[in-house]
């Protein structure tokens, strides 16, 4: 599952893909549909996909996709089954064409349309404050709460026994049982994908959704993007403090601990009952094992395997910066 939300404007002749991104068709490709955009590890054979850094070779290697946009150097990985598209930006050639599939996804404007709680269905079915608004295509679980100044957007999906706070706004997102979402938070929204252009920047379509599993708490404050081209995913159990910030494509394991400010760049991976200090940092694109423990105010930039405790900036092994601080 990606987005159930969005609508798919496919399928598209590969040629006229190309042809509208002004992606050059060097292998002349002419008749094969495209039906969906998709990631290395998701897509199927009837999808487009992109590969555009040797860290997803393994990936690569086992992708169904039946083309793949990719650098000439990259595309050895891929298997026979995949027809390659060399272009010279990856990503960007990749936006252009999720763009033709998705073109409504590039921009998060209000949702105009919503209404008030009162006037809706939900109003016998839902203890709920003042000032709450409701979309299109929202369900609602059995004993939710809903605080004052909250926006429910079109397209969410809430379990039962969930609590959402005041001034709280949801969109693009799938929220299962016993969730607490705190005060202030923004859940669904765009993630921060752009490529700069010193005359416009070009923003990347964000297909992809937020999902939040089961007995989760959001602390007041935080923000969760939607994925890009794949989900954000929040694992059962899993506590987030106040103001903490996880950005597109990340996925967090089940039973973790998120202190206070924390802050992740996209596309990361936590396993299982990591536990995290306040105020630390997680680069983009990185993969950290299971029962880690990251001290607070670190700076994590490389991977970290499994039963490791980490420290500083960038985060190292704790006993060798309880070392080096001496």
């Amino acid at each position: 599952m990606l987005n159930p939300f969005f609508k798919n404007a496919g399928p598209f002749d590969i040629k006229k893909l190309l042809a509208n991104a002004k992606i050059e068709n060097k292998e002349n490709f002419q008749k094969d549909k495209i039906y969906n955009v998709s990631d290395l590890v998701t897509a199927t054979n009837k999808d487009l996909t992109f590969f555009h850094s040797r860290n997803y070779s393994s990936l690569a290697s086992k992708t169904k996709a039946s083309y793949c946009l990719t650098l000439d150097n990259l595309s050895k990985f891929l298997p026979d089954t995949c027809k390659k598209i060399i272009v010279k930006n990856v990503l960007l050639s990749m936006a252009k064409i999720t763009k033709q599939f998705y073109p409504n996804s590039v921009t998060d404007d209000f949702d105009n349309s919503v209404k008030d709680i009162s006037k809706t269905s939900f109003k016998k079915k839902v203890k709920f404050g003042n000032n709450v608004l409701i979309g299109k295509n929202v369900k609602i679980g059995k004993n939710c709460l809903i605080g004052h100044n909250t926006i429910i957007e079109k397209n969410v999906v809430i379990g039962s026994n969930c609590s959402i706070g005041s001034n709280v706004i949801i969109r693009n997102t799938i929220i299962n049982d016993n969730v607490y979402i705190l005060d202030g938070c923004v859940i669904g929204k765009k993630g921060f994908g752009f490529f700069p252009n010193q005359e416009k920047n070009i923003r990347y379509p964000h297909i992809g959704i937020v999902i939040i599993n089961e007995n989760c708490e959001i602390g007041c404050g935080s923000t969760i993007d939607r994925g890009s081209l794949s989900n954000t995913i929040i694992g059962k159990n899993t506590y987030l403090d106040n103001q903490v910030h996880i950005a597109h494509n990340n996925k967090i394991g089940d039973n973790c601990i998120i202190a206070g400010q924390v802050g992740f760049a996209g596309s990361s991976t936590l396993g299982n009952n990591v536990m995290i200090g306040g105020q630390a940092g997680v680069s983009g694109h990185l993969k950290v094992g299971n029962n880690v423990q990251i001290g607070g105010g670190s700076g994590v930039i490389n991977d970290i395997p499994d039963n490791t405790k980490v420290m500083g900036y960038p985060a190292k092994n704790l006993r060798k910066f309880i070392k080096d601080s001496r």
